[in-house]
């Protein structure tokens, strides 16, 4: 049971607010002015402060700024008379959470003071698990701590100390190369090279050189010397993302590679011996593509020593908070913010979204509403997911199917655009008034809007 410390020094405006918060099952602890409210506070430890701006003696604004010193991380409401928004600005400003003005909506203050409590919890289970992830392993901290997550690093445990190649399969964005990179880091090869190679990025004429180099005079433009990724990588590790776009001429020289633990500069004489360890990854099964004879199978029999399987973010959903809070903490130092977190409705809408991008996306995403946010907690309306080229292509290709449903029955492009507006802003309203029960206040905060700009909306969509 949460406990809250009301201070205000009108006995009837206590009994009010006692009454209202104790028939919402919390402890409630009362103060008449500034100082007994110190004394309270180091007495009973509340979870929360409803603290009056205007107090006789030692005021509000003095006693947030004392309670503040005791516990920076206190969360204190301040309420405040109607038409004293600019100290209620202020009070912001020296770190309460919130005001609330009188006369209040009772509706409203409990919202406000439960808002403000499971914020607060969030944040101490972030520091919890950051805490907990931190005395762990650094691949727990990037990765999360999900059951499925727990599966992989049991296999980049078991795999790591060997000098086996491995295939990584994953959909795009659900981190390969920080597995690839784990692996290596795991290894007796740690201190030696970590080169990665994103074989769908480089044009299948460059792939040989890229692989092995090549000798000044080679061919024409081979003005120096090349030292290829395999020589890079000797004595430690060669991470080849997206093997499936290398060619099978190509996949032929990398196997005569691998298999002979020698290579030869394009345009030179002798043999070099190299010694590295082979971890690759792919988007696609490669044993599929191996039987459809999309990739040859005797070097995925080479490099099928072992093979791990990482799971969408979707299928993990447990791990979004651990890891939108260490994008968050990376975005503030990056673009030098100071965001304390997320507020229960964005970490809420985080986790309801499928992620087609999967980490990736959740990390532009987070990124992207640090840089946005001007208050210090993430707000739902920062939360942008149609600006990722997954979620673009899915509310594309809807469009354009109700294009040419609606182009069918000879509508004008006018009707087909508000067609299409009013079934998402309706979809979106009946999803967020569902989640809060249906009730109103609490779905037109969530959305931005008053009360009544909602209850039109509920009407004029025909939302039952």
């Amino acid at each position: 049971m949460e406990k809250i410390l009301i201070v205000d020094d009108n006995k009837n405006m206590q009994f009010i607010l006692g009454n209202i918060l104790g028939d919402k099952d919390f402890e409630v602890v009362s103060a008449y002015n500034g100082q007994e409210a110190l004394n309270q506070f180091s007495k009973e430890k509340p979870d929360l402060v409803l603290l009056d701006i205007r107090l006789p003696g030692m005021d509000g604004m003095e006693v947030l700024a004392k309670l503040k010193e005791k516990d920076s991380e206190l969360l204190i409401i301040m309420i405040t008379a109607f038409g004293d928004v600019k100290g209620a600005v202020k009070s912001i400003k020296m770190g309460a959470y919130d005001y609330i003005t009188k006369p209040f909506d009772n509706e409203e203050l409990v919202y406000t003071v439960e808002k403000a409590l499971k914020t607060q919890h969030l944040s101490r289970e972030v520091k919890m698990l950051r805490e907990k992830l931190f005395a762990k392993e650094e691949f727990d901290i990037v990765m999360g701590d999900s059951p499925q997550i727990r599966k992989v690093i049991k296999q980049v445990d078991l795999i790591a100390p060997t000098n086996m190649s491995v295939i990584i399969n994953g959909r795009s964005g659900t981190g390969k190369e920080v597995i690839a990179n784990l692996i290596h880091k795991h290894s007796p090869r740690k201190d030696k090279p970590f080169i990665a190679v994103d074989c769908g990025a480089i044009p299948e004429t460059l792939i040989e050189s890229e692989l092995f180099g090549y000798e000044k005079g080679a061919f024409t433009g081979a003005n120096n010397r090349k030292i290829g990724v395999f020589e890079l990588a000797n004595n430690g590790s060669l991470f080849l993302d997206e093997i499936t776009n290398l060619s099978r001429e190509d996949q032929a020289k990398l196997l005569r590679a691998i298999q002979e633990r020698k290579i030869k500069r394009l345009g030179g004489t002798s043999t070099i011996d190299v010694n590295v360890r082979i971890i690759v990854a792919t988007n696609v099964d490669l044993l599929d593509s191996a039987q459809e004879g999309k990739f040859r199978e005797d070097l995925f029999h080479r490099l099928s020593e072992f093979t791990i399987n990482l799971p969408l973010l979707s299928e993990r959903k447990e791990d979004i908070s651990v890891l939108a809070n260490d994008f968050l903490i990376n975005s503030n130092l990056e673009l030098e913010k100071k965001i304390k977190g997320f507020s229960p409705e964005a970490l809420q809408l985080l986790q309801q979204y499928n992620w087609p991008g999967n980490i990736r996306e959740l990390k532009h995403v987070v990124k992207r509403a640090v840089l946005l946010e001007n208050d210090s907690y993430i707000g739902v309306k920062v939360l942008n997911f149609e600006s990722s080229p997954s979620a673009y292509r899915i509310k594309k290709n809807l469009v354009e199917e109700n294009l040419r449903k609606i182009l069918d029955d000879g509508e004008s492009l006018t009707d087909i655009i508000k067609k299409i507006n009013e079934d998402t802003e309706r979809e979106v309203i009946k999803k967020i008034l569902k989640e809060v029960k249906y009730n109103k206040s609490k779905a037109a905060k969530i959305l931005g809007i008053d009360r009544n700009t909602l209850y039109a909306k509920i009407k004029n969509l025909n939302i039952t």
